[in-house]
């Protein structure tokens, strides 16, 4: 790629010094809300991106003033574990400094806050670093925060898993002391930062990885670039599988990008995870295409430079060869809701928390039900990949007064349907300024309107995988879905078919730029279609499929825009 002109964004990384840019003179400029020119890209590397309430953007404007500049923060959670004590301080954050008052369960497995002003973001850093928490490389070129399947402590294995998790996250995480320098009032010493991992001027793009245990499929595997499935022998971990390229954004109108599915360059015993690791991520950082962000992605260096090839790179760089793959196959792929118990005699009750907005709403106080429990609990919490949240290692003699405080703050109710449980969308409007259509505020009233649809057809026992993304970045994952939603414009959908229910298959467009009430037509014919015609238990997303409704995407690269 060097033949080619570099990206802007080569550019400002280079010329950052090492992330830092201008971000403290900006932070002590009283003139902007906002942070400038380079800086609003760089502050990304640093776990926030700047947004404004696009509700009142135009009111503003009338106004002659600038948006409601603020700033998003996503926590750096290695497999979503976090104490009781760390949430009841980033529960009184929110509540005193963020616009909205509220706390995001997002599907990176951790927590957001929205609407934090300027004057408040130093404050925001320094008070999760007091509880032991960060936001580096959150956001930006770079490995984010590492996700893993829930219910760590069930099992050993679980355990284990989890702890890899962190490692890994650590082991691939910016060497830059930018960080402390700049949000923690940390030294500045004169020695010049090293990232030899990451490299200079950091990866092409955005990078992901996950740990998944089967047969649960609950951190979608094939929406990440690196992917480490366990492998266990006799309830012991051996070892992992080891998926790579998966990644589900695309850009509307541009054939050369497309949602792909991982491919499995085989299996490796647990002592190499952090070697292959690194050799994945320094063959992407090397071998990335950084002249065009559209294709930047290990997806694309893939398909570019032959998996094959990728793999043998990486076998080198290591000094590990991969063995065959193990045998695993997932069954499942949404939470266990309500109490499991674990192999230590502890339980787990795992609440649907809808969009992941932990907010005290009229009738449903959620947020102050969190807290409340916070303030007893004596184990953890897990925050799932899909914006829910497990207390977990509550012991038998406290299950009652779990269960008491959540059923009386709306956490926990047994008349949620097993649609609702199974729809998931991105946080879209009004923050999100990259939001073409709504997506978390559009959501509720959707599924709904869908039950009424599986009523309608004798079908209320049974769920679609069904997912809403605001845009096609693939934040809420709807090209994993077996009925996905990306916007397109306001009130207007893409509306994609066939998916299936364990997430290793893409789906495909099924109408372009259609009404939500073309969509809930569309459905109503297919989901009647569907209950006529299906064979056995069959899902929605198989019947479309076999039906030939939808063709099937195989090879993304082939098969998506055909």
């Amino acid at each position: 790629m060097s033949e080619q002109k570099l990206s802007d964004n080569e550019r400002l990384k280079g010329q950052s010094n090492f992330l830092r840019g201008t971000i403290e003179a900006d932070l002590a400029d009283p003139l902007t809300g906002g942070f400038t020119a380079d800086n609003f890209q760089l502050i990304r590397f640093h776990g926030m991106y700047q947004q404004d309430d696009r509700d009142i953007r135009a009111e503003r404007a009338k106004q002659k003033l600038e948006p409601l500049h603020n700033v998003m923060l996503r926590a750096r959670m290695p497999g979503g574990v976090i104490l009781p004590h760390q949430w009841l301080a980033i529960d009184k954050f929110a509540d005193e400094h963020t616009s909205y008052g509220s706390i995001r369960l997002t599907t990176r497995q951790t927590f957001q806050f929205h609407g934090v002003l300027k004057p408040n973001i130093k404050l925001m850093h320094q008070t999760l670093n007091s509880i032991g928490i960060d936001s580096i490389a959150t956001a930006g070129d770079v490995n984010r925060n590492v996700l893993c399947t829930s219910n760590p402590i069930e099992s050993g294995v679980h355990q284990e898993a989890y702890q890899w998790a962190t490692k890994i996250s650590e082991h691939l995480l910016p060497r830059t002391r930018a960080y402390a320098e700049i949000w923690l009032d940390g030294e500045k010493l004169e020695e010049t930062d090293q990232e030899p991992i990451l490299g200079s001027n950091y990866l092409p793009r955005k990078f992901k990885t996950t740990l998944a245990i089967p047969p649960i499929n609950d951190v979608d595997v094939h929406a990440n670039d690196l992917n480490f499935i366990a492998i266990s022998e006799n309830g012991e971990l051996v070892g992992f599988n080891v998926l790579v390229g998966g990644g589900l954004a695309m850009t509307h109108g541009d054939t050369s990008t497309y949602p792909r599915r991982a491919d499995d360059f085989g299996f490796i015993a647990k002592e190499h995870t952090l070697a292959i690791a690194e050799a994945v991520v320094t063959t992407q950082r090397d071998w990335g295409n950084r002249s065009n962000r559209k294709n930047a992605k290990t997806k694309y260096t893939l398909d570019r430079v032959g998996v094959d090839v990728f793999k043998a790179e990486v076998e080198k760089r290591a000094g590990i060869t991969f063995g065959p793959s193990r045998p695993y196959e997932f069954t499942h792929r949404g939470d266990r809701f309500g109490w499991v118990e674990g192999i230590d005699g502890k339980h787990h009750l795992t609440l649907f928390i809808e969009n992941g907005r932990l907010l005290d709403f009229p009738g449903k106080p959620l947020k102050t039900g969190m807290a409340e429990i916070a303030k007893v609990h004596q184990g953890d919490f897990r925050m799932t990949a899909n914006q829910n949240i497990v207390i977990a290692g509550v012991p038998e003699a406290q299950k009652g007064q779990i269960e008491r405080i959540a059923r009386a703050h709306g956490l926990l109710d047994d008349n949620v349907s097993e649609q609702r449980l199974n729809s998931m969308a991105c946080v879209a409007f009004p923050t999100c300024p990259l939001a073409m259509a709504e997506a978390e505020r559009f959501l509720p009233g959707f599924v709904t309107d869908v039950e009424g649809l599986l009523a309608k057809h004798d079908a209320s026992d049974d769920n679609i995988i069904l997912r809403v993304t605001g845009c096609p970045n693939g934040c809420g994952r709807a090209m994993l879905a077996e009925v996905g939603l990306v916007g397109k414009a306001p009130g207007r959908y893409n509306l994609h078919l066939g998916g299936n229910r364990n997430g290793t298959r893409v789906p495909k467009m099924y109408r372009e730029n259609v009404t939500v009430e073309q969509i809930m037509s569309e459905l109503d014919q297919l989901i009647g279609q569907w209950r006529k015609d299906r064979q056995g238990d069959e899902a929605f997303g198989d019947f479309v499929i076999r039906a030939g409704i939808v063709d099937e995407v195989k090879v993304s690269k082939r098969d998506f825009h055909a």
